[in-house]
């Protein structure tokens, strides 16, 4: 299927990512970068994906966001829209 016709890339909830999520945050800020990931408890109490992920400048074209259920869910899927961007990021 082509790109952007619906379908969502797996993501990896048993990768670690959780782990080096500070990490991957201050690589990207040396980047130029700048990036947060945040919960919502209200989401959270209303059964939604309580997990935000953002970043906006240096090489990225614009901004970008990726929200999950999980801190590996939402990291993955941020990992993955940064790859998709151009990022290498290093993990």
């Amino acid at each position: 299927m082509a790109k952007g016709m619906g379908r969502r890339p797996k993501v990896d909830l048993d990768s670690g990512v959780e782990d080096v999520t500070l990490s991957i945050l201050e690589w990207l800020g040396a980047q130029g970068v700048g990036a947060m990931i945040r919960v919502d408890a209200e989401r959270m109490r209303d059964g939604q994906p309580a997990w935000t992920f953002a970043a906006s400048g240096g090489p990225l074209d614009g901004g970008m966001r990726a929200d999950g259920a999980s801190v590996a869910e939402c990291m993955g899927r941020a990992l993955l829209r940064l790859r998709e961007s151009g990022l290498a990021v290093p993990f």
